[in-house]
């Protein structure tokens, strides 16, 4: 997963952003980058019958008439996902699981660390847990590539033609993962890059701080890379279109098409509030790309990774169909109880 460290200094150093949705923006499913509300097809609102037919053997929450949050590991649920059942897939991985296995977990919530680094605060300002992606030994790596290999291959199964994967990454190890997803068939559509003022990186050796004052040993992060995939299409882009609703992306207008730039603060105290997660991405942000992910604005978004259910969320302010899945408890609580505020959130 990609992890907002807050610079509490961002806000200043970014140009004011216009609120990205009104509440009747929220209520019609529009939403465009300037504010302005946009003529889209009416929002879903049932779930279908067969993705809740799949999720008979696991605990489900239904928090909304059409989101579903299945209690469950990635992996196995997608395993019973029927073939071409969903037309995106928007997720922030964890990377290889390792980070977010119940000992790491553990730790985090003890203030232990692990693998997790807990950094000091900032002028005051206590800043998020990092995991340390710079000391993965090689098979770290490797477990990590056949991690998102297997992952590819699941998502290919479940995708419908011309399906679009967002992939959130780390500058650190996105060649990896996003090699591994090619892997499995996938055409890769470019990068989404989130800029984004954070506190990772740009220190001074650790321990020589005063003799090396003109030294940085890694450049200040201010981005974040999103793979963008593809599944192949069925026949020509408009084929695939006509008999999947998939293939393309959503414009932010019809004189506006969707960019591969988006300037997005960090994750801000009103929405970490509700929703206390170490990868928490703004709503901001997140209604974007999932308004881009289904280009005539229908069809199933998955995030098999939901944490505290963000995605779900902004698939919901956007009046998309939605499923997530998450095997974690305490977060799964979390998500239960922050999707209809972040849902409900003026951006």
């Amino acid at each position: 997963m990609t992890y907002d460290e807050t610079d509490p200094r961002a806000d200043a150093c970014e140009e004011p952003q216009p609120d990205l949705f009104s509440d009747a923006d929220i209520a019609s499913g529009a939403a465009s980058g300037d504010g302005a509300a946009l003529p889209v097809a009416a929002p879903e609102t049932a779930f279908p019958r067969a993705l809740d037919d799949a999720f008979a053997g696991y605990p489900v929450e239904v928090l909304s008439a059409r989101a579903r949050l299945v209690r469950g590991d990635a992996a196995a649920v997608l395993g019973d996902l029927p073939d071409a059942s969903v037309h995106a897939i928007v997720t922030d991985p964890p990377y290889g699981a390792t980070e977010y296995e119940p000992e790491q977990l553990a730790k985090l919530r003890g203030g232990r660390g692990g693998v997790w680094r807990i950094p000091p605060a900032f002028d005051g300002v206590q800043r998020s847990p990092l995991p340390r992606f710079t000391v993965f030994t090689a098979d770290e790596l490797e477990r990590m590539q056949a991690f998102f290999a297997a992952l590819a291959r699941d998502m290919m199964r479940v995708l419908v033609p011309g399906g679009h994967v967002f992939l959130a990454s780390n500058p650190l190890v996105s060649t990896q993962t996003f090699q591994a997803v090619m892997s499995a068939g996938f055409d890769k559509r470019g990068e989404i890059i989130r800029l984004v003022q954070t506190l990772r990186g740009g220190d001074r050796p650790k321990g020589a701080h005063e003799e090396f004052t003109d030294v940085t040993v890694m450049p200040r992060s201010a981005w974040e890379p999103w793979g963008l995939f593809r599944k192949p299409c069925d026949g020509t882009v408009a084929d695939t279109l006509r008999r999947h609703g998939t293939g393309a992306l959503r414009r932010i207008s019809p004189t506006e098409p969707f960019r591969d730039v988006i300037a997005c603060s960090p994750t801000r105290g009103k929405e970490r509030a509700l929703a206390p997660h170490p990868s928490l991405k703004p709503q901001r942000f997140l209604r974007q790309i999932v308004r881009a992910s289904l280009p005539l604005g229908r069809g199933v978004v998955l995030d098999p990774f939901a944490g505290s259910g963000s995605t779900l969320a902004a698939a919901e302010a956007v009046g998309y169909v939605s499923v997530g899945v998450e095997r974690d408890a305490t977060y799964a609580d979390l998500a239960v109880g922050a999707f209809p505020a972040l849902a409900r959130l003026t951006t």
